[in-house]
This record gives C-alpha cells, structure tokens and sequence, in this order.
C-alpha cells in the first residue's frame, strides 16, 4: 500500500532550446547540483562515466539536515531518457526528453519520481524525524522538481550554452 509520500512526483515543461542541447547539460550529472534546490553532490562512484550500472552517491542538504543517498543508473537513452533508483529511499528520477513543435527546436522536458515498490523503512524513519514528515517532503520534493527544470531550461535557453550537437 502506498501513501501520500509514495505518490509519483511529475513537473512538466517546454524548453526553448533543442534536445540535444537538453540532454548535453543533463547528462553533465555533476551539474545537477546547481539546478536542484536539494541536491549538493552527485558524485561518481565507479569508473565509465554516465552509463546503465553506474552507482552515484548523492548529497542532499535541506537546511541544516545533511543526508547521503546512493543511486544507481537504471536508463540511459542518449538525447531522450535518464533515470536512476535510489536504493536508500526506493525512489526512482526519470527525466524524459522530446523534441517539441513544427521544427523539433523545442523540447519538452517530463522529470519524474516514483515509487516502484515503497520507500524504504530508513526512509519513512528519517523523513518525520528529520525533514517535518513524508507526506510534507513530498510536496517539497515536487517544488524542488519544478525549480530544478526551471533553472535547467534556463540554463539550456542561455546563449552560449553548450553547443546543441554535444
């Protein structure tokens, strides 16, 4: 049985900039940090770069509360979908990547988090303990999910970004 705290998170936007232009600042992971409102780190934690079956350790900071996260790379399809499950929560981050509009100039950016099974018992004990309770944190969650593709759309709409073809 899931809970408030279970539900799937979804944010969903249009971006003024190509996929490829997208999935080149996504798929720069070490970059997440500076678009999520939560997440301080996410560092590699085997060699081979960004691929199915890499683990990343994740440091997450909501005011004073520090937090350690390990996740580990499920989907990678270039230019289109990454995703990851965090063995420590049983969550699981899906973005999703498609080309919008007459000319695919645009690209509309799906970023999801769900509960494929439940969260974790050490999740459900840290949460209330920790963070003002799981139901709460999710909905923070889901704000931060929207800040995060925000910044990420502004960063991939700037000019002088990174190239669209890399």
């Amino acid at each position: 049985m899931t809970g408030p705290a279970d539900r799937e998170l979804r944010v969903e936007s249009l971006v003024d900039a190509p996929p490829a232009r997208v999935w080149a600042l996504l798929a720069d992971v070490g970059q997440l940090p500076r678009w999520s409102p939560e997440l301080v780190r996410m560092v590699p934690l085997k060699r081979g770069g960004l691929r199915v079956g890499q683990w990343y350790l994740g440091v997450n900071r909501r005011g004073p509360v520090v937090w350690p996260t390990r996740s580990v790379v499920d989907t990678v399809v270039p230019g289109r979908t990454l995703a990851w499950l965090t063995t420590s929560s049983g969550a699981r981050w899906i973005w999703e990547l498609a080309p919008d509009g007459p000319d695919g100039q645009r690209t509309r950016v799906v970023h999801r988090r769900p509960v494929p099974h439940r969260l974790t018992v050490l999740s459900r004990a840290f949460a209330p303990l920790a963070l003002g309770g799981s139901a709460s944190h999710a909905d923070e969650l889901e704000a931060g999910m929207a800040l995060t593709v925000e910044r990420l759309a502004a960063a991939a709409e700037e000019r002088g970004g990174p190239p669209a073809g890399r």
